[in-house]
């Protein structure tokens, strides 16, 4: 396991492990986890369609197995594990063709390209959901953090390893995009103290 892996398990695990203590994803927003899993799986094509090193982009891996794990979560604690099932079903059918040769270049290059207005918007839609509830419910504080940080690092290392514009720009507005998250999480840490207790 590169250390790129590792780092990207323990981003996400925090997620996972207080949804499954709380037995609740309230204040996740299951359209942020779909487009951001549509990001992700977007960078692991055009990563595997360009014969980049697995250091540039296993994180992604480990990262969209993590993703949909939570995303099954959130419809198996509302009430609609069938629903989360057939996401399961759906989502990995979808990536199997993303990733098989019968995908022409052009949509594995348009996902990419569109990579950062949807991950963009992914967060932007969480953003929103926190805004709305005035506090950020299930999400993890740990996990925001490590999201903040390994953004920060991968810009580094997308320029070291990758040298593609494009692979550094999608990190630099994830990191735009998690500082918005995280100043939520601070600003809203009391109120989601105040939810807990209750």
């Amino acid at each position: 396991m590169t250390s790129s892996s590792s780092t990207s398990t323990s981003c996400t695990m925090p997620q996972i492990l207080k949804i499954l203590g709380a037995k609740s994803a309230e204040g996740l927003s299951f359209n942020s986890i779909l487009l951001e899993l549509v990001a992700i799986s977007g960078t692991m094509a055009y990563s595997i369609a360009h014969n980049f090193p697995f250091s540039a982009w296993g994180e992604a891996l480990f990262v969209m197995m993590q993703t949909v794990s939570i995303g099954f979560m959130v419809q198996h604690f509302g009430g609609h594990t069938r629903r989360g099932l057939a996401f399961l079903f759906t989502y990995f059918a979808l990536l199997s063709l993303l990733l098989s040769p019968l995908t022409p270049s052009v949509v594995v290059t348009t996902l990419q390209v569109s990579n950062m207005p949807t991950a963009t918007t992914s967060r932007l839609l969480q953003a929103a959901t926190n805004y709305q509830n005035g506090h950020t419910g299930q999400l993890s504080a740990i996990t925001i953090f490590l999201l903040f940080a390994g953004s920060l690092a991968r810009i580094f290392t997308s320029i070291q390893e990758t040298g593609d514009l494009l692979m550094v720009l999608t990190y630099v507005v994830s990191l735009a995009c998690h500082s918005l998250i995280l100043g939520q999480v601070l600003y809203y840490w009391n109120a989601t103290d105040r939810l807990k207790k209750e």
